[in-house]
């Protein structure tokens, strides 16, 4: 099947399409050894299509997968050689070479994307395309409505930055705190527990539950399930999407030790 030469690009991890068409502005990349052009099509499993002169990896079949992360997990592909923490990769049981797409912080558990589909992990990453994400949040205080108003008008830190707007809304009292549901559309590191501390609202847990169109639904601690079409074509065109809920296999892990 053929595809333009930017879509299989992207497709093999090497960036967004707007950045592979300009490698082949530049004239790195060629279609069976000739310079090829903007606009042209190829068949990755046919033709050899090069970049700077080396092929592209093999195209596998791409794979969309859910996974509920568990605290103390690393949302990363590797680890480091002297930690022998868990990351995503070893709660997930399939062939294809995937990664996460966004991170959750190694305290903060919930949902997960892991894909080997490039194009598709820079549209729900990079900030231009606006991509919501959903927390539940416990913290140790009841906020009062200032705090609460700050949260959503945007916080400034003390380095001068500010975050944006935010949707946060209480869901319930618990004990002396409060769970919040907080919706965002940037995803800065570690910038739900900053928040928290700027406000004196001290950050329990996070839980993601949401990402564009996607929820976690009933997906335990560890479990993970495919994508159906349906889902990956609503991430891909948020614009088509519909009421999201749960849907496909749902997939048990054993715990590593």
């Amino acid at each position: 099947m053929q595809d333009r030469l930017q879509k299989i690009l992207a497709h093999a991890g090497y960036g967004s399409r707007r950045a592979c068409e300009e490698f082949i502005i530049a004239g790195r990349v060629r279609v069976n050894g000739q310079v090829a052009e903007l606009g042209q099509k190829a068949d990755a499993s046919v033709d050899r299509v090069t970049l700077d002169g080396k092929p592209l990896p093999k195209m596998e079949k791409l794979v969309y997968i859910a996974l509920n992360k568990p605290r103390f997990v690393l949302s990363t592909v590797e680890r480091e050689d002297d930690d022998n923490r868990e990351t995503v990769i070893n709660l997930v049981d399939v062939r294809e070479r995937v990664y996460p797409v966004g991170r959750l912080d190694l305290e903060s558990e919930g949902l997960i994307l892991l894909t080997n589909d490039g194009d598709l992990a820079n549209r729900l990453t990079h900030p231009r395309f606006g991509h919501q994400k959903e927390y539940k949040v416990l913290v140790a205080r009841r906020p009062d409505e200032e705090q609460m108003s700050a949260w959503r008008r945007g916080v400034v830190f003390e380095d001068g930055t500010k975050t944006a707007p935010a949707g946060v809304n209480l869901l319930q009292t618990f004990g002396k705190g409060a769970w919040l549901r907080v919706v965002m559309g940037e995803g800065r590191k570690r910038q739900i527990r900053e928040i928290g501390a700027s406000l004196g609202l001290p950050i329990v847990r996070i839980v993601r539950v949401r990402i564009g169109s996607l929820r976690l639904g009933s997906l335990k601690s560890r479990e993970w399930r495919f994508l159906s079409a349906e889902e990956v074509e609503e991430l891909k065109h948020p614009e088509k999407a519909k009421p999201p809920q749960a849907k496909g296999r749902v997939n048990k892990r054993r715990t590593y030790k």
